[in-house]
């Protein structure tokens, strides 16, 4: 795996009136093609496929449990020859670092393997609740639990299968446990009927989750998020599968271009994408920004920024971007609806809250988001990523300016 330096020093430099950039296959749907690939009998090429932490803690993993996995970074291609179900129980305990989707997509898949399994990972990923996709997974017939009591990882999950039916899981903690269960959901022998309690949080996901498992073969149906269904008799086929762009990762590239008042064009992002970020080009717009789709790219140019009132809860991942940008507004933003950020790779709108006071900014914290109030200068600072790289790259847009 690739090493960075501690840190990076950024000056302000003057970008190019026009900046062309290619992105880098979705982490979430590399991720997904990962697992449905693996459950799938035969072999699967995907291309343009990202490769990061993440993803390289999914194949790593999937290597571990009986699942050939080839890849090739140079080409982007991953070459999976699924066996539908896990072969082998590792000896020592899967180790998924801070990949969220990579502990909570494999623990359903590893309840259809021949023994144990234990998945860990590092020091915050042992703080980020995985309780609730547990019991999902008890509903459906599996064995899993907490092993140190916290509801938080490791956990161990015994093989033997799953019956499926009826499970009932809360929806405002994190979409993934939904699309954890789903992916996994055609090799149950009754199917599967997830019902939401509450409100389901980031949507989007779940729309990428349905759209990826009707790519691999298996058909979903969605009840306006009530209800998620997955009727038995199915399983996923081997395909070759093209990886979109990542259009968290154009976030990072759009805001720049909109502090700068430069030009960008990013892609592939096509129009009909499900990725809910992608929704981040009309928040930009709404600051003042120009923007237009050309092709499957999507053209972005700075304007006079005015600070908007945001509600991110379906593109929570871009809140530290849209946190930075509005360093550099006429008048304040809030961002809101995003408590579930509290539980991803940091307590992000802490982290937020404290690396922004270091530039200089007045920031207000509240449960679910913050208000930023922009100043007119801004102090250099070291900025503190907290493992994050969402939290590096939103910051590093501050340092085109600062």
């Amino acid at each position: 795996m690739k090493s960075f330096p501690a840190a990076f020093r950024l000056e302000p430099k003057a970008p190019p009136n026009l900046v062309e950039i290619s992105l880098p296959g979705s982490k979430s749907y590399t991720n997904r093609a990962l697992l449905l690939a693996a459950l799938a009998d035969g072999e699967s090429t995907l291309t343009n496929a990202l490769f990061s932490d993440d993803t390289e803690r999914m194949v790593e993993c999937l290597n571990a449990l009986g699942i050939r996995v080839e890849a090739d970074r140079a080409g982007k291609v991953l070459k999976v020859r699924g066996q539908g179900v896990p072969t082998v129980s590792p000896s020592e305990p899967l180790y998924c670092g801070n990949a969220g989707t990579a502990i909570r997509f494999l623990a359903p898949f590893c309840a259809f393997g021949p023994g144990e399994v234990i998945l860990t990972g590092n020091e915050r990923m042992r703080q980020r609740p995985i309780r609730d996709l547990l019991d999902g997974i008890r509903q459906v017939g599996g064995e899993a639990v907490d092993l140190e009591g916290t509801g938080c990882p490791p956990i161990r999950v015994k093989g033997g299968g799953l019956s499926g039916g009826l499970c009932r899981i809360e929806g405002s903690r994190s979409s993934q446990y939904f699309s954890a269960l789903l992916l996994s959901a055609a090799r149950m022998e009754q199917g599967l009927t997830l019902a939401v309690e509450g409100e389901l949080v980031s949507k989007p996901y779940i729309d990428m989750t349905l759209s990826i498992l009707e790519r691999f073969g298996v058909y979903a149906a969605n009840s306006e998020y009530r209800r998620l269904h997955v009727p038995p008799g199915q399983e996923p086929k081997a395909i070759d599968y093209e990886v979109e762009g990542d259009a968290s990762a154009a976030s990072y590239f759009l805001a720049a271009a909109a502090v700068t008042g430069k030009t960008v064009r990013v892609g592939p992002l096509p129009e009909d994408t499900c990725q809910g970020d992608r929704g981040f080009v009309r928040v930009l717009a709404e600051m003042g920004c120009g923007w237009r789709q050309v092709g499957d790219r999507v053209e972005l140019t700075g304007g006079t920024l005015r600070g908007v009132e945001a509600d991110l809860n379906a593109m929570s991942d871009t809140a530290q971007t849209l946190a930075v940008v509005a360093l550099f507004a006429e008048g304040p933003t809030t961002i809101r609806n995003i408590a579930n950020t509290r539980i991803k790779e940091t307590d992000r709108i802490a982290a937020l809250h404290q690396e922004l006071e270091k530039l200089g900014a007045v920031v207000e914290e509240f449960p679910d988001g913050l208000r930023i109030h922009p100043k007119k200068v801004y102090t250099p600072a070291g900025i503190e990523t907290y493992d994050d790289h969402r939290m590096a790259m939103s910051f590093a847009v501050a340092g085109s300016r600062i």
